[in-house]
């Protein structure tokens, strides 16, 4: 009897084993027969076998040298820059199905954390790691709903990337009135009539600004709206600086929003030092690109109101909103060996209230860029003359000089 039990176990072993190994070789087979899908042509990227995944993944750096002057006369150095300006990882992709896609984009260098506005807000007080997280559904191939953290649909050189523009920093005006990163829902819908596009963008956020901890009663509202007469711009050659495309006809895009942020507790509402009383800021913009042939041109203006721009706490300290108005303009031509010369000229002025506080900036610019390919691996230099004048007592109080060069180099 033990003899036949032990055959009987045996037999049943090794039939389970035969059993395994036949699943194990049709399961490898199967995985071999259908490999996940690798492609390089823009970033590292990958489809799951089953295809209902994928992954995009992508990196960029940009590595900066700078000379400001003490002033247009004295070349003294007031200040010698020498730092990984921003270190990016990226991520993108669809799961389960194409309609709906997912962005995250995370930032390394502390250049890129806004460590200066932090060691002083109590509404974001670590290092902003996270830039873009979002969940994006497109229903249909017009119409995109986004939930999570990323760009306002404000003024057109924020939303453009900053791997993608042909001076190595966005202007003044930018940096001063931009709407920034916050978290919320938004809606974009393109469409066209005959060859006329447009696009309608809207937001309903947070209004305190990108990784905050803390938030209050109040919201912030964005829209836009963006006129494209004479069709689309080459692979959305409307969100990257300079005419890399060579568009062979002109290309316009004329867009003008507003963003109102009720109760913002930042100088700058989604940005800056936290205010010792919450204002309601509005926010109006306009800006518009022309590319034709090589040659590029965009301009933006934006102004910011508050009806008291100053905040007062108990021991009478204040801080104040920015409120005013900024001017931007642009040119460039790229050659047919992508060298690509570029110009700017940016004033902010702030307004009558707060004049005695802030001085009105101006700065003027040539930028010269090589690009070895495209925006993801190019050289950048530029000089800059920079001015700032006291409007309330009419009177300049710094003129000075600064040259840039900038290696960017990305997948």
């Amino acid at each position: 009897m033990k003899n036949i039990i032990k055959l009987t176990l045996t037999v049943l072993f090794f039939s389970g084993e035969l059993v395994a190994q036949e699943k194990n070789d049709t399961l490898t087979t199967t995985r071999k027969s259908i490999p996940a899908s690798f492609y390089f042509s823009n970033g590292i990227g990958m489809v799951a076998p089953d295809s209902i995944f994928s992954m995009n993944f992508r990196f960029r750096t940009q590595l900066r040298s700078a000379y400001t002057t003490v002033s247009e006369n004295d070349f003294t150095a007031s200040e010698i820059e020498a730092r990984v300006r921003r270190l990016r990882l990226r991520m993108e992709g669809f799961v389960i199905n194409s309609k709906i896609n997912y962005y995250l984009q995370l930032s390394f260098s502390r250049g890129d954390m806004d460590w200066t506005d932090n060691d002083n807000s109590a509404i974001n007080s670590s290092p902003n790691i996270v830039r873009d997280a979002v969940f994006i559904y497109k229903p249909t191939q017009k119409l995109s709903i986004i939930f999570g953290q990323t760009k306002l649909p404000g003024n057109r050189q924020r939303v453009v990337s900053s791997g993608e523009l042909q001076f190595a920093d966005r202007s003044i005006v930018n940096s001063t009135f931009t709407p920034d990163r916050d978290f919320g829902l938004q809606f974009a819908y393109l469409n066209n009539v005959s060859k006329i596009h447009y696009a309608l963008k809207g937001a309903v956020s947070s209004g305190e600004g990108r990784n905050s901890t803390v938030s209050d009663g109040g919201l912030a509202y964005t829209g836009r709206v963006e006129l494209l007469p004479f069709g689309k711009f080459t692979n959305k050659g409307d969100y990257f600086e300079g005419d890399l495309e060579r568009e062979q006809k002109p290309k316009v895009s004329i867009a003008a929003g507003y963003h109102y942020n009720e109760r913002a507790r930042r100088t700058a509402g989604t940005l800056g030092k936290d205010l010792y009383e919450s204002r309601n800021l509005s926010v109006f913009i306009s800006d518009m690109l022309i590319k034709y042939r090589g040659f590029a041109l965009s301009a933006e203006y934006i102004n910011r109101t508050t009806d008291n721009a100053f905040t007062t706490n108990s021991l009478k300290e204040q801080r104040h909103v920015y409120i005013g108005e900024g001017k931007m303009a642009q040119i460039s031509y790229l050659f047919k060996n992508n060298l690509e010369i570029a110009a700017r000229y940016a004033r902010i002025s702030p307004f009558a209230s707060i004049q005695k506080k802030e001085l009105q900036r101006e700065e003027m610019g040539l930028g010269v860029t090589k690009y070895l390919k495209k925006h993801r691996v190019k050289l950048q230099g530029h000089v800059f003359y920079n001015q700032s004048t006291n409007l309330f007592l009419d009177e300049i109080t710094t003129k000075n000089w600064n040259t840039t060069f900038q290696i960017e180099i990305g997948i």
